[in-house]
């Protein structure tokens, strides 16, 4: 009340007025700033609630897709003595619907990316594009915990690389709405720098129904030396029982590699044992803890990196590729089968060569 004189029969000072007044202003200033964080909060919930739809609709679709093919595939199934059939025009309405509802919610941000203390949380596919970001010395040095959530499981294996480049101490993978439904996805975290805790929520994440996959976890990760899944430390009894359960299958395997990728895997085996054995030397001994952590992380056991994971587009192109060369390998076949009369030795000579390079390097498993 700036025209106030008196107050409880007293006159006002000029120094009562401006304490006054310097109190006003912090006082503003503290509502408009509980006003941004409200808003700020608010903006982060319709982002995430928006990512989350969007990350529903895409689920949806993907089945409705998946549920489409099969019907095409199958014949129709007997429901109280009718076929049940999928009509085109229901198809197409519902594919109408999920896509104006996306039309609707691009309105928000499709990503968030937020760092909360020693944790990094992505949002949306679009947040792993900040791994490409310039990020301080500062920054990068305290993330211990990256969180993925409403993230395709294929999408994070490749943003890995970077992972363990832009943030070294990060420590802690936790994983949900990210479409994990099978243990071998779980091989591809092998390439990690090194990883203490991993945390898969059940939402989003089917292949924690599986009563064992702690277990395929513990076996495949090994040299991480993991001491928690899930918030519940790992014991010495885990290890030996992942061991009993998964041992074999390591050298199964193995056993039905070739014996040049054995020959290329055993070489990246020694590769980074060399490459971890030189960081250990330009180390202080006053952190013998790191420089052991470091030697675990590079004695991946050469059996177990042959079971590995490769993504649904990285086996696509990887197909195209063989059905390319074993188409070039069967044109070879037939050329020297029905046309080797009429070839030089020369020629023949050329053909047979190719034919063993193909096989031996590109094709092992055909027969001939």
């Amino acid at each position: 009340m700036m025209q106030l004189r008196q107050l409880d029969m007293k006159r006002i000072t000029e120094e009562e007025r401006r304490m006054a007044s310097v109190a006003a202003r912090k006082e503003e200033e503290r509502k408009r700033e509980s006003h941004k964080q409200t808003l700020l909060k608010e903006k982060k919930r319709l982002t995430i609630c928006n990512i989350a739809r969007q990350w529903e609709i895409q689920q949806n679709r993907i089945a409705l897709v998946a549920s489409l093919n099969q019907d095409k595939d199958n014949e129709p199934c007997q429901i109280n003595g009718s076929a049940a059939y999928v009509f085109p025009e229901e198809s197409r309405s519902l594919d109408t619907i999920l896509s104006s509802a996306v039309q609707g919610l691009s309105v928000l941000e499709s990503h968030l990316v937020e760092v909360e203390g020693d944790t990094l949380c992505l949002y949306g596919a679009g947040a792993l594009e900040c791994l490409d970001r310039n990020w301080s010395v500062q920054t990068a040095g305290i993330i211990v915990t990256v969180s993925f959530m409403f993230i395709e499981f294929d999408e994070i294996v490749q943003a890995l690389t970077k992972l363990k480049i832009k943030f070294p101490n990060s420590v802690h993978l936790k994983f949900k709405e990210t479409n994990l439904v099978m243990l071998q996805q779980f091989n591809a975290l092998a390439q990690m720098h090194r990883i203490e805790q991993l945390t898969v929520d059940p939402q989003g994440n089917p292949v924690v129904n599986f009563s064992l996959w702690k277990y395929y976890v513990l076996f495949r990760l090994n040299h991480f030396n993991l001491q928690k899944i899930n918030g519940v430390k790992v014991t010495g009894n885990d290890i030996v029982m992942a061991e009993r359960l998964f041992g074999i299958l390591a050298y199964v395997a193995s056993s039905e590699l070739p014996h040049y990728r054995m020959l290329s895997l055993i070489g990246e085996s020694r590769r980074k044992q060399f490459h971890y054995l030189l960081e250990g030397k330009g180390k202080k001994s006053g952190i013998g803890s790191e420089e052991s952590s470091d030697n675990r992380s590079g004695g991946e056991s050469t059996t177990r990196a042959t079971l590995n994971y490769m993504t649904k587009d990285f086996h696509m192109e990887k197909l195209e590729v063989h059905i390319s060369i074993q188409n070039t390998f069967t044109l070879y076949y037939i050329t020297l089968g029905y046309y080797s009369w009429n070839l030089s030795i020369y020629q023949v000579s050329v053909l047979l060569l190719r034919m063993v390079v193909l096989k031996y390097h590109c094709l092992p498993y055909i027969h001939i």
